[in-house]
């Protein structure tokens, strides 16, 4: 897949290595813009099965060994070229909300067990489906893939907005201090990045981000007696709970792992872009199989299914490092996190109006980079229908996902994502209309 590359200049390029303290604090930055997504589906999954605090906390630690565990595999690459799994660019891995639907219908019918068993066999679909992306990128033009990467950020504009605001549910949702207390990190986000020396800017989102911690202890939005009652140390293990392999509960995940295709392609086809590499259909498809791999293995640890995350795609821009070090590194740090609840509960009570306000700048620019991809393509009559079709399905469906309640299961599942739906019309319309008329 040919890169354009953006204008932006980077510090470190994929192959590049910086010292040692500098790779660490670029990857703990990684892990630190991604860390709500990693421990958010674990409390869901919990709380639908009435688990108790500490098997919660377990489901946690399990899904961030596992994040850490596949991130290291999708970075770095393994295999055979017939089985080559993960991409071998700056990938954060983690548990996928893309799942939370199914699991709450098969976690009512047979608990926690089944939800590892129904997503462990459905898992292999991504796999067997990875072998097919490679001949389907070619109907992936600019015009499709700079719609799906603009709809990647945009669609995630929403989720920084509910941390913005305190999160969906709390009772101070939208309050004044809250909103003071993003724009107060989005502010230092924006001048540390634009002033300050390239040595300090790199780590623009990490310094906005732990002054706004540090500000809000004395407000009292910080649960230090969470931090004090957490343990120091708890290894690692295999999977306490069970799993439970009826096939039957595999079928409701089917539809999960169809949307994780789709939205994986668009994740590695960003990630070729923000990191100025010229991506091969190969690659895409090996980023696609260590998404199905990854959540293959994850029950054995007892964590969920496991996806690609788009955060640090937006992050790779800001802080111009695109090194495949630092996200190996990250993927240590979340394993190290995994054994230490006391440090990784430092991170969870984090109040999210601090995620909120770097994540506007985070996903903005993942939306950025689509429109400058999408600047490059030829506006005429054909072209502005598919991006204005794609990128307003999506939008619709992102901003009211119970327009699809009515719709069989699957079909449900499928377009319930605002960037699956938004793809699937682009490919669509994208083989139907031929018209060339260019718009004067």
């Amino acid at each position: 897949m040919e890169n354009s590359g953006p204008a932006i200049k980077l510090r470190y390029h994929v192959e590049d290595r910086p010292q040692v303290g500098e790779t660490i604090l670029l990857g703990f930055q990684n892990v630190i813009t991604s860390f709500g997504g990693l421990v958010a589906v674990p409390i869901l999954i919990g709380s639908m099965a009435n688990s108790s605090i500490e098997e919660i906390a377990y489901l946690i630690s399990a899904a961030l060994f596992v994040s850490g565990l596949v991130s290291i595999i999708q970075s770095k690459g393994f295999g055979p070229r017939w089985f080559r799994v993960g991409a071998g660019l700056p990938t954060i891995m983690g548990t996928d909300f893309a799942f939370i639907g199914p699991a709450a219908s098969v976690i009512a019918l047979g608990g926690i067990p089944a939800y590892f068993g129904g997503s462990m066999l459905a898992s292999l679909l991504e796999i067997v489906m990875s072998y097919f992306v490679k001949p389907l990128m070619k109907y992936f033009p600019p015009v499709v893939t700079g719609s799906v990467i603009t709809l990647l950020g945009a669609t995630l504009m929403s989720a920084a907005m509910d941390w913005v605001a305190g999160g969906a549910g709390a009772e101070d949702y939208g309050s004044p201090l809250n909103l003071l207390i993003a724009v107060g990190v989005f502010l230092l986000v924006v001048l540390i990045n634009h002033y300050a020396p390239s040595k300090f800017s790199s780590y623009a989102v990490l310094i906005g981000m732990a002054i706004g911690y540090l500000v809000c202890i004395p407000l009292d939005m910080v649960d230090l007696a969470k931090v004090g009652e957490a343990a120091w140390i708890s290894l690692p293990s295999f999977n306490k709970i069970g799993i439970d392999f009826n096939p039957s509960y595999a079928i409701p995940f089917l539809s999960g792992y169809l949307v994780t295709v789709i939205e994986t392609v668009g994740v590695m086809q960003t990630l070729g872009q923000v990191t100025q590499t010229e991506l091969t259909d190969d690659q895409v498809a090996a980023g696609v199989r260590a998404d199905g791999f990854g959540s293959f293995i994850a029950p054995l640890f007892g964590s969920g299914p496991a996806a690609t995350f788009s955060q640090n795609a937006g992050l790779i821009p800001l802080t111009r490092n695109a090194s495949r070090i630092v996200a190996l590194v990250a993927g240590l740090i979340m394993i190290l996190l995994s054994m230490s609840p006391k440090l990784a509960t430092i991170i969870s009570v984090m109040p999210l109006p601090i995620l909120g306000g770097a994540g506007i700048l985070m996903f903005g620019t993942v939306a950025a980079a689509g429109i400058q991809s999408l600047s490059r393509v030829e506006f005429n009559t054909r072209s502005l229908i598919i991006i204005a079709s794609s990128v307003g399905v999506g939008l619709g469906v992102s901003f009211r996902p119970e327009i699809t309640s009515q719709l069989p299961s699957f079909l449900a599942g499928l377009f319930s994502s605002g960037i699956s739906a938004g793809t699937i019309v682009a490919l669509l319309l994208n083989l139907i209309l031929k018209d060339q008329q260019t718009i004067d």
